[in-house]
């Protein structure tokens, strides 16, 4: 019997067993951010540690820079404090920092892709919930909580309880106007926001295999939304194509020596699972959700399920959904009003998210009254943006085209939700107070719906504006 990537690269970083039964693993990229790493870096300092390994490490700045006026000092006194916190860190225990003034400033798990950081049969951490993303190019990549930044800050070491492996299979050609945002919901919808608990995701079949590596990443980050610890997806040529000659990626003979490792750590033909779960991809449409989790979720043309068609442990939270949304079982989505249109994020701020929104638009002008957003990734997202002329596709259209950085996502900056705006976006979360509003509402969808709603003034089907 064969064995997963999953086991192959956890057992090639195992450093011991542990008495409590759990894993001592070594980690090979340390991912650190403004926002989780300052209480670590102090607990170093309260024990006299130092980072073991620094080159390990790379910081960049994203959730709390603010995209719509970079020049320091920020207004905001808590972004300027968190700015000074990791700038005087990264400084004093010897990181490389991405900064505001940096090209590779970005938001994180945009950022160590498009510099070749991360690669297949790698272990990656960062203190954020959608470090899952990496897992596209077949690395276990974990997001972890801050007393855990600092284990490895001081140690390059993580104590983790060993998860199971799912395969899930995506078969079949995905219809024109349904992206892997929608495969994602879809995949969470019917597994549930709680039913990857214990596991790690492995995705396959022919409609995953015929995605782009941008997609795959959009794939992969959304799998903590349903629980799991982390997903990925086998690396193959699109992989190693996409890294070859990226910044941080091994170069001539070193790159030959890592394509052979990246090779052998793909799962085997005859690879054994825990689980198995297999979605035929040509019956997903375009998915949106309605409720407060992402897994309250439904194909554009169904309708709002009842409550009682749920069972009795999630009526509560149904209930809960509808009423914060201002919705009713039954309701459907197309026509609805928003107020507010967001596409961006660590999910969906990529090159080819921007493509995609861009050519919705096809020379039409934002609804008067939304409020509309794209914020780019990266700094390097948005210099090829520009350079296509992606911005002026969205400016001339009524857009706000904005500075790289998490913005609207999670709203720890100054982009937020007012009172109970409803806002089409394309991040990850749909949490009640997500967006920055306690009574905000969140549709998550992928980009193209989000430039059309936007377009609209409500919610319309991508699949009637296509062509």
């Amino acid at each position: 019997m064969g064995e997963n990537l999953f086991n192959k690269v956890w057992e090639k970083h195992v450093v011991r067993e542990l008495p409590t039964g759990q894993t001592q693993l070594f980690i090979g990229l340390h991912l650190i951010h403004e926002v989780t790493s300052p209480q670590a870096f102090q607990m170093l300092r309260e024990r006299s540690l130092t980072v073991a390994y620094p080159d390990r490490t790379i910081a960049t700045v994203d959730h709390i820079v603010p995209t719509d006026e970079t020049k320091r000092p920020f207004s905001d006194a808590l972004s300027a404090n968190m700015m000074q916190e990791i700038e005087k860190n990264a400084a004093e225990f010897g990181i490389t920092l991405f900064d505001t003034t940096s090209v590779n400033q970005g938001v994180v798990h945009i950022v160590g892709p498009e510099l070749g950081l991360t690669q297949p049969g790698m272990t990656i951490v960062c203190g954020d919930s959608h470090t899952s993303t990496h897992g596209a190019f077949g690395a276990i990549a974990l997001g972890i909580g801050t007393s855990q930044v600092r284990d490895v800050l001081a140690t390059q070491c993580l104590a983790i309880n060993k998860p199971k492996v799912r395969r899930i299979v995506v078969n079949g050609t995905l219809h024109a106007g349904v992206y892997a945002k929608d495969v994602i919901l879809a995949i969470i919808r019917k597994l549930g926001v709680n039913g990857g608990i214990g596991y790690a995701y492995e995705y396959g079949g022919s409609a995953i295999e015929a995605m782009s590596m941008e997609e795959r990443m959009t794939l992969c980050n959304m799998t903590i939304e349903g629980g799991a610890k982390c997903g990925y997806v086998n690396p193959d040529e699109k992989t190693f194509a996409y890294l070859q000659g990226r910044e941080y990626a091994p170069k001539d003979a070193s790159y030959e020596r890592a394509l052979q490792y990246w090779k052998s750590v793909s799962s085997d033909s005859d690879a054994s699972y825990d689980d198995m779960v297999e979605f035929d991809g040509s019956s997903i449409e375009p998915t949106v959700t309605w409720g407060i989790t992402p897994g309250q979720a439904m194909g554009i043309s169904e309708k709002i399920p009842a409550v009682e068609s749920f069972s009795s442990d999630d009526q509560l939270t149904v209930t809960q959904a509808l009423e914060h949304m201002q919705f009713a079982e039954g309701d459907t989505l197309l026509g609805k009003k928003i107020d507010v249109a967001f596409i961006g994020s660590c999910t969906n701020g990529r090159l080819s998210d921007l493509r995609e929104a861009a050519k919705m638009i096809k020379g039409g002008k934002v609804a008067s009254h939304v409020k509309a957003i794209v914020v780019p990734g990266s700094q390097q997202v948005k210099k090829a943006a520009e350079a296509e002329g992606l911005d002026g596709i969205f400016t001339r259209a009524g857009f706000e085209w904005r500075a790289a950085g998490c913005s609207m996502c999670l709203a720890m900056n100054p982009d937020k939700l007012k009172g109970d705006q409803l806002c089409a976006s394309s991040s990850n979360r749909n949490f009640i107070g997500r967006q920055g509003s306690p009574t905000g509402r969140t549709l998550l969808m992928s980009p193209a719906m989000v430039a059309l709603a936007a377009l609209h003034g409500s919610v319309v089907d991508v699949r009637d504006h296509l062509g």
